[in-house]
């Protein structure tokens, strides 16, 4: 009886050489890809794509024909995150930059690569920074109830080609959100201030002004939310008060002095942006006295919340 064989290897570091030498190289191509805004050619060979990812499988299948098909057109993937997806096709490697990690995080769901979604999150949460964590925020909570996403994303995508991130899609990516969120509330005075902040979206906003963790007064919170609606009302070409709607109720306003809310309401009605209703049940937390006067009206002190006269008369503080 014929004893089993053995499986015998060899070094993997040249093989992985070999294959990383076929990446974007049109000898013995078969396939060219049209990638990204800048449209740049990307050529591939369609056994080794189909082989080691089920959408490229999909998208490369008999229907197009023996032979080289006609350029296959990726327009919403930028051309260095799709490079970076190839060489992990082709090599099981990859080399990743924090300028471009969450472009190939979006590409690594979009097309279903498990194991290359895991290593871009643990780069992610390796060279996690202020400037970087809204944007990577986004990314974690993006989805269908994001009702303006595409609009929002192809209105940035010119001027800031990293925030490309933002897709319609539920990326399920919870561990990175919770990361994303906590990293906000010890550093929140410096992420308000970062161009990704006024960059989120409603969907991505709301988890952090619901948290009680932040390191931030109210009366900054407001101006940050302002700044932040003012910016979504230029992008959609929408009032100030309509893109802030999703979110301005979890703003607390029944925390800032009768001064403060004064100023407030004199803003609000030169540039509306919270609902008189909303300031009406301030004004009765303090008439009241007791943070549970008006149903509703958030009264919880943040971690960053500055002490004022009145704050001795609410009865949910901080815990």
């Amino acid at each position: 009886m014929e004893t089993p064989g053995l499986v015998v290897h060899g070094e993997a570091a040249p093989f992985s050489t070999a294959l990383r030498s076929l990446l974007n190289n049109p000898q013995y191509s078969d396939v060219c890809f049209v990638v990204g805004q800048e449209r740049q050619e990307v050529f591939a060979h369609r056994c080794l794509l189909a082989c080691r990812c089920n959408f490229f499988q999909r998208l490369l299948g008999p229907k197009l024909g023996p032979g080289m098909p006609g350029p296959v057109v990726l327009s919403s993937v930028p051309a260095d995150a799709f490079l970076a997806v190839l060489e992990f096709l082709y090599a099981n490697s990859v080399r990743l930059h924090r300028h471009s990690v969450l472009e190939v995080l979006t590409a690594a769901v979009e097309y279903g690569l498990e194991e290359l979604r895991e290593l871009c999150l643990e780069f992610v949460v390796k060279v996690l920074d202020v400037e970087l964590v809204c944007e990577a925020l986004q990314v974690g909570v993006a989805g269908p109830a994001c009702r303006w996403a595409s609009a929002w994303r192809a209105a940035l995508l010119t001027r800031h080609p990293s925030f490309c991130c933002q897709v319609a899609v539920t990326f399920g990516l919870g561990p990175l959100q919770e990361r994303c969120i906590a990293f906000i509330e010890t550093h929140t005075q410096e992420a308000l201030r970062t161009r990704g902040f006024l960059e989120l979206s409603a969907p991505a906003l709301l988890p952090l002004l619901r948290s009680d963790k932040l390191r931030v007064d109210e009366a900054e919170l407001v101006l940050a939310a302002r700044s932040w609606a003012r910016v979504g009302a230029a992008v959609l070409e929408r009032p100030v008060a309509e893109v802030a709607a999703p979110v301005v109720r979890e703003l607390r306003l029944a925390l800032l002095a009768p001064a403060e809310l004064s100023a407030l309401e004199e803003q609000n009605q030169r540039e509306p942006l919270i609902p008189v209703e909303q300031i009406v049940e301030a004004w009765k937390c303090h008439a009241l006295r007791r943070g549970d006067a008006a149903r509703g009206t958030p009264c919880r002190r943040r971690r960053g919340t500055l002490p004022r006269e009145h704050h001795c008369f609410l009865d949910l503080p901080f815990k």
